[in-house]
C-alpha cells in the first residue's frame, strides 16, 4: 500500500523544527568558541535544515505544477524565480558549500563552511521561513 507524500505544510513544520535546533547551535557559537564536535553538530543540523528547506520548496513548486527538478541547484534557481527565496546567489553558494564540504573531496572546508553557516546561511533560512509563513498562511 502506497503512502501519501507529506504535504507542503507538513514539510514546512519539519523544517521549522530543524531551523529552531540550528538556531540554538548558532546562538551558542556566537557567544563562545565551540568544540570541534559541537561545530560538526552545528554543520549536521544546518544540513538537515537546508535539506528540509529544499523539500518544502520542491513540494510547494510541485503543488504549483512545476518540476520535476534534476537537483538542488535547479530547485534553488526555480525557488528564486518563484520569489520563495530572495538571494539566489547566496542560496547557490549554500549548495556549493555543502558539496565541497563533502568528505569525498580533499578540501578542508569545515572552518569556512562553519563561518558561512553562522554568519550568512542561517539568516537566509530565517528569511525563507518568514516568506513561507506568509505564503502558507
Amino acid at each position: 500500500m502506497k503512502s501519501m507524500p507529506p504535504s507542503c505544510e507538513d514539510c514546512f513544520q519539519e523544517f521549522k523544527i530543524a531551523l529552531e535546533d540550528l538556531q540554538i547551535f548558532v546562538k551558542q557559537a556566537r557567544l563562545r568558541e565551540l568544540s570541534e564536535s559541537r561545530k560538526r553538530e552545528l554543520i549536521a543540523n544546518f544540513e538537515v535544515a537546508h535539506e528540509l528547506a529544499l523539500k518544502v520548496i520542491k513540494s510547494y513548486l510541485k503543488r504549483c505544477g512545476k518540476g520535476p527538478f534534476t537537483g538542488s541547484r535547479d530547485l534553488t534557481v526555480e525557488a528564486f524565480h518563484a520569489d520563495l527565496i530572495d538571494d539566489g546567489k547566496a542560496w547557490l553558494d549554500m549548495v556549493i558549500d555543502r558539496i565541497q564540504y563533502n568528505p569525498i573531496y580533499e578540501l578542508d572546508k569545515q572552518p569556512e563552511f562553519f563561518e558561512n553557516i553562522v554568519k550568512k546561511y542561517t539568516r537566509l533560512l530565517d528569511r525563507f521561513e518568514d516568506t513561507m509563513d506568509k505564503i502558507l498562511a
